[in-house]
């Protein structure tokens, strides 16, 4: 709608009603406009660090890292009476050189001297790659008696004329699963080092093997995490066969597990097993299909934090640094405590808490309910969604100081599904779906040995034998 300054003093002398109909349709369209203005730049205000944007997305304006945790005076490093690790020298070297000495800076001859002692130096050092090739003989013998040729039979590690054996097969999985890296890389990298290509079927084959073997190791690992008290969730996506599918985690301090659906919501989550049995604590970031499960719930307040972080620096918001303070302030109680706390200890912290939160509804308010109901439900700003997800879900969120085992955050399951993200910027995607579920198994096995202080390429052997290991947690 747009107007020259003669038509406006037309329309001004002759039907001012007119001319009061256009001031108010302009004023409506440059709120509306004004709204859009602010909500761009608030998007462009959010990062990693004051709202749930990965780090990835920052670009070459990333904020500069600000720790909450607060300085405590220490130099860096290791502090006095922290237990030091470095190479320990061996009793029985592989190999040793004794360097004599013959003459001595006087010119006397010691080369008949017997030396008092010895100053040793031994270095640790990779010795040249080289398969060791393990060949099977199979005796042939004809049968006297009735002339039938009788033949050996052989291990069933050696089913084939010529081929890789386990270990090697192992290397190729770990290679693979653990550090990441491609097909085409993983058999350059065999070329170089053994002189021996490991093409694509036989690194697809060894994972797809270790894949059939862990069958009985995920039964024990879902069993299990169904039956611990505190339990991490979280999902993300990942396109598998051209499509995108969702990779949800379950994690403990010992024990993860990893699945692949074509959903993100409850459909998967209950054909995974593992939450609609659970009556512990479960962890997350409050995505909603989760609170559907009759189980206790813990929200994560490291996501509560960048929101709060940009309420207060972008919005100008000071209940929102009031709450911020206050959940760092009631954390390091809870840890200093060291126990179960009672409720003339949590009391003070709930009524503390309580405040705030009314005095982020004094600021927030919201507006009236329209008199001719529209559908759908009312749109509210980001703070009156935050301050609503405090208020109605107080116990979760302050579940850290209600139970001592509780964490305060859900960065475990957090830190657990980040390697997906390395996988998907290294290959892009996973070409087929049935590659993406062998890659979650594997990675729930190799994750959960590394928790338990395992040797991964140890675990990964006794996978591909059909031996896998079990953790002691899940028996």
């Amino acid at each position: 709608m747009t107007f020259t300054r003669e038509e406006l003093l037309i329309i001004a002398k002759h039907n001012p009603e007119a001319l009061v109909y256009i001031n108010l349709a302009l004023q409506e369209q440059v709120q509306s406009l004004a709204a859009c203005i602010q909500q761009l730049e608030q998007q462009l205000r959010k990062n990693s660090r004051n709202s749930s944007k990965p780090p990835s997305s920052d670009g070459p304006a990333k904020p500069n890292p600000k720790s909450l945790r607060k300085r405590t005076g220490k130099k860096s490093g290791g502090q006095k009476g922290h237990q030091g690790h470095t190479l320990q020298r061996v009793e029985n070297p592989d190999e040793s050189t004794v360097l004599t000495v013959n003459t001595c800076s006087c010119h006397a001859d010691l080369s008949q001297i017997s030396p008092i002692r010895y100053d040793v130096r031994q270095i640790f050092e990779l010795p040249e790659p080289k398969l060791h090739v393990l060949e099977f003989k199979g005796e042939i013998k004809i049968c006297p008696d009735c002339g039938a040729q009788v033949k050996a039979i052989f291990p069933d590690s050696a089913q084939a004329p010529v081929q890789y054996g386990d270990r090697f097969r192992a290397l190729l999985v770990y290679l693979h699963h653990q550090q990441l890296l491609p097909v085409n890389r993983i058999n350059q990298m065999m070329q170089d080092l053994y002189n021996a290509p490991a093409c694509e079927a036989t690194i697809l084959d060894a994972s797809k093997k270790t894949y059939g073997n862990l069958e009985p190791f995920e039964i024990a690992i879902t069993q299990a995490l169904s039956e611990s008290p505190v339990l991490h969730v979280d999902e993300s996506g990942a396109r598998a066969a051209g499509k995108l599918h969702w990779l949800h985690v379950a994690s403990t301090a010992f024990l993860t597990f990893y699945g692949i659906h074509e959903k993100r919501g409850t459909e998967a989550m209950d054909y995974f097993g593992i939450l609609p049995q659970f009556k512990g604590y479960l962890i997350h970031d409050f995505w909603k299909p989760y609170l559907k499960y009759d189980c206790h719930h813990g929200l994560c307040n490291a996501h509560h934090l960048r929101e709060l972080t940009f309420l207060f620096e972008q919005q100008d918001q000071p209940w929102a640094e009031k709450l911020f303070d206050f959940l760092l302030e009631a954390n390091k109680f809870a840890k200093e405590q060291n126990r179960q706390l009672t409720q003339e200890q949590k009391e003070p912290w709930e009524l503390r808490y309580r405040a705030i939160i009314a005095e982020g509804w004094e600021v927030n308010p919201l507006p009236p309910e329209p008199v001719q109901k529209k559908r759908g439900r009312r749109k509210k700003t980001k703070s009156q969604n935050l301050l609503e997800r405090l208020r109605d879900h107080e116990s979760s969120a302050l579940a850290f100081l209600h139970e001592k085992d509780v964490p305060f955050s859900n960065n475990l399951a957090e830190q657990d599904i980040r390697m997906i993200k390395i996988r998907l910027k290294i290959s892009g995607c996973f070409r087929t779906l049935q590659g993406a579920r062998q890659f979650a198994r594997i990675r729930s096995y190799i994750s959960t040995a590394r928790k338990q202080a395992g040797n991964i390429l140890d675990a990964i052997t006794r996978a591909v034998l059909g031996q896998p290991y079990i953790p002691s947690i899940c028996q």
